[in-house]
Order: C-alpha cells, then structure tokens, then sequence
C-alpha cells in the first residue's frame, strides 16, 4: 500500500513534498518545474526529497519525473481522510499537507517544506471552514516549513487555533507569522529562531516531550502586499459558489492573473526556497540525532 523510493529508504535527511502544488497550485504544466527546481535545491544541501501522492493503489514516497508529470488538474486533492478511499479505488491523488503529513507519519519522515499551512478560513463565523493541516500537524512528530498561512485565510484564527492545538509556530527570523506573500503584519509567532541548527535542536527537545509537529514560518524573500486582491478573489469565489477544495485553486488562479504574474513568480520562488530551508533543517537534525 506505500511505495518507498530506495533513496528516501536510505537517507538519514529526507524532506517531504507535497503534490497539491504540482496539480493544483499552479498553472497547467508549471507545476512539475516548481516541483523539481523543490527538490534540486533539497539534494544541493546535502538532504533526499520525497514527493509523495497516490498512484496506482499506492501511497508513493519519493515519485519519479515521470511519475509527477501525471499530477495534472484531473488529479484528486487528497487529505488525510482521503487517503484510503484513494488507494482503494486506484485514482491519482495529489496531497495537501496534512495528507502528506499523514503518508509521513507512517515512515518516519519528519520535515517538510512547502509554500503554506492551511488553516481557518475567512468566514469562518458562518461555515466553520478549518483545514485538516492543521489537526494533522498537531497529531504528526514532524516539522514543517512555510511562508505562514496560506493568504487567502484568516490567519489570526488560524494562529489561535495552532496555539490551542499546542503547535509552537517559530518564525524564521522573524517574531510575526508571515502573510504568505507579505513578510509582516501577521500575529506574534510563540518564539523566533535565527538558524537550522537551533530549529533542529527545539525540534528535537520539543519531540522528547512527545510532543507532535511544529511549524516553522518563513518569510518571503520578496513582500508583495497583495490583500486587496485577495479580498477581492474571496468574495468573486464566494459569489460564484465556490466551495471547499476548489476555494484555493480558484483565488490562486485569480491572484496570477490580476497581479500581473507577480504572485505567480513569488510563489515558485517560495516554495523552493521553503524546501531548501527544510533540507537545511533536516541536515540539522540528523547531525545532532547522531550526535546523540
């Protein structure tokens, strides 16, 4: 039922990836790139990618070039509750996070990196809207890297229920929770952190505790303050009765075109960079595990 790539069997640093990004996040046929420049960057540091989704019946762990080119608009987004009913009915499924993370909790994979955290949605007061990220991620031993929340959510509420969930979000540099495409603006983070290293070694006190995931947020290399046309790509989704799943894809899609493209290159270019991030940390923590 889950296909582990032999070198993600072997590595002692692997980063997860996620597969929604590939089917979903971008435009058609600019997802894979986004997916391979991810996991370029997680080798040149020294750590083994595994991007992960279901094919065939299987939950895959460390997929091919050729294996992610079937990650198209055509594939299932796949959460933690998804999983099962994907494999037994052999559709292609391309996880979110917290699916990624639920795949990740079965081999031991501990780090992640991806663009960002679902969470609460706007709205949330009339459709109690709240992405499986993030009980996944309170659930899951594993750390994961991103630019904060994804910018089409409330992230306030989102902050306060990681809180509640007891998911220390450590902000990379930074004492704010990045806005995705904004570096400031967002709440407090519960504590800042200033490299790999000191993220690896409170990641691993934090798990001695027997404690279970911690976000790590990271702020984009470049601020766009985009919220005028987030809001208004909510509301157009909102008005259109766009629901659910399709929510994120549609505003991303909006964001690109009314932006100009510059939501579209920021994205890419955070992803990547989020995934390198995690590698680092990943590097991190495997010298200081063997280290004792």
């Amino acid at each position: 039922m889950i296909r582990v790539a032999d070198e993600v069997r072997e590595a002692t640093a692997v980063v997860a990836l996620e597969t929604t990004l590939v089917a979903h996040g971008f435009p058609a046929g600019e997802g894979v790139a986004v997916a391979l420049e991810s996991e370029r960057r997680i080798r040149s540091i020294g750590a083994v990618p595994a991007t992960i989704g279901v094919l065939d019946g299987e939950i895959v762990v460390g997929l091919t070039e050729e294996e992610l080119s079937r990650f198209d608009g055509g594939a299932r987004k796949v959460g933690p509750r998804d999983l099962a009913a994907c494999v037994e009915q052999g559709a292609v499924g391309a996880t979110t996070v917290g699916g990624t993370l639920a795949a990740c909790g079965q081999v031991g994979i501990r780090f992640m990196g991806t663009g960002g955290l679902g969470g609460v949605h706007r709205g949330w007061q009339d459709v109690p809207d709240v992405s499986a990220d993030l009980a996944e991620l309170a659930r899951c031993q594993a750390l994961v890297v991103s630019a904060g929340a994804k910018s089409l959510l409330d992230v306030s509420a989102t902050a306060e229920v990681l809180e509640s969930l007891g998911v220390p979000v450590l902000g990379f540099g930074t004492d704010e929770l990045p806005l995705f495409y904004a570096a400031r603006g967002g709440p407090r983070t519960s504590a800042r952190v200033e490299s790999a290293d000191e993220a690896a070694r409170m990641a691993r006190t934090h798990w001695r505790l027997d404690r279970g995931g911690l976000l790590v947020a990271r702020p984009p290399d470049e601020s766009l303050d985009v919220e005028p046309l987030i809001t208004e790509a909510v509301r157009d989704a909102a008005a259109q009765g766009v629901r659910g799943q399709e929510v994120t894809p549609f505003v991303l899609s909006r964001l690109h075109e009314r932006s100009g493209g510059a939501t579209l290159r920021a994205n890419k270019e955070l992803v990547a960079a989020n995934a390198g991030l995690a590698a680092e940390i990943a590097v991190a923590y495997s010298r200081i595990d063997l280290g004792g």
